[in-house]
């Protein structure tokens, strides 16, 4: 994989606690399997240090990159900074509090052949009950009004082509439903998705946001909106219009 060339995103909300260790870690494991690469971080409107200990970073190092939002945009808002910001045929995206080993990018580079988007699933999460009960919430969301049944689509370590930001819509929302939006584009745009199981690990320093039942609400409004401007109702109205207008089997005409 030495030919390989990589872009390595990191959304970062108040991770000052976890950011530096978590690059150190990408970067070790990237110097061992890519020709070229790329590490960005975008600091989305933290109020600690998160933005001046990666800007410190990308003066020794410069193959970081910081990409800084002045007010909090959430997850969904980072991740598109992150998707219309790299350079790479191949994309990383990653969760910056160090929840995942970066060394398990072998692991999903591994199906690089076989698919055009490989998705991380994990094989046990260290998260809390109320978490994991959102997670399958969103599943069953995802598959009710998207058709959509990928196992984790929420987790945090993802590896794609470029070529799929390029092809794709740009994406409309701007919430924890932003992956999802950008997984089912891919799909209707005919690219093969598969899944790969990873460890998670627990969080050792700072504290997850993405439960607030502000961001939940905000994430099922918009995938309501999604459903619609996606054309999805006219498709359904479409298919039970067949349905109707079909001839039973052996009916003759009069």
């Amino acid at each position: 994989m030495k030919n390989l060339q990589l872009s390595v995103f990191l959304p970062a909300y108040n991770e000052e606690e976890n950011i530096k260790k978590t690059i150190f870690n990408i970067d070790r494991v990237l110097k061992e399997i890519c020709q070229d690469y790329e590490i960005l971080v975008v600091n989305d409107g933290s109020h600690d240090q998160t933005g001046q200990i990666v800007r410190n970073l990308s003066k020794e190092n410069k193959k970081i990159r910081l990409i800084n939002h002045s007010k909090n945009k959430g997850y969904g808002g980072a991740i598109k900074s992150g998707l219309y910001n790299v350079r790479y045929p191949w994309v990383v995206q990653i969760d910056s509090d160090g929840q995942f080993d970066f060394i398990e990018i072998k692991k999903l580079l591994a199906k690089k052949d076989k698919a055009d988007l490989i998705i991380g699933y994990r094989i046990k999460r260290t998260d809390n009950l109320y978490r994991q009960f959102m997670a399958k919430m969103l599943w069953l969301a995802d598959f009710i009004l998207f058709g959509l049944n990928v196992r984790d689509v929420d987790c945090g370590f993802k590896l794609f082509k470029k070529k799929i930001i390029d092809t794709i819509p740009k994406l409309k929302t701007q919430s924890a439903i932003t992956i999802t939006e950008f997984v089912v584009r891919a799909k209707i745009a005919g690219f093969k998705v598969v899944q790969v199981g990873v460890h998670h690990h627990s969080r050792e320093k700072g504290e997850q946001t993405g439960g607030k039942p502000s961001i939940i609400i905000k994430a099922a409004f918009q995938g309501i909106i999604l459903w619609f401007y996606l054309g999805l109702p006219s498709v359904i109205l479409k298919f039970f219009l067949v349905i109707l207008k079909a001839k039973p089997e052996g009916s003759q005409p009069k």
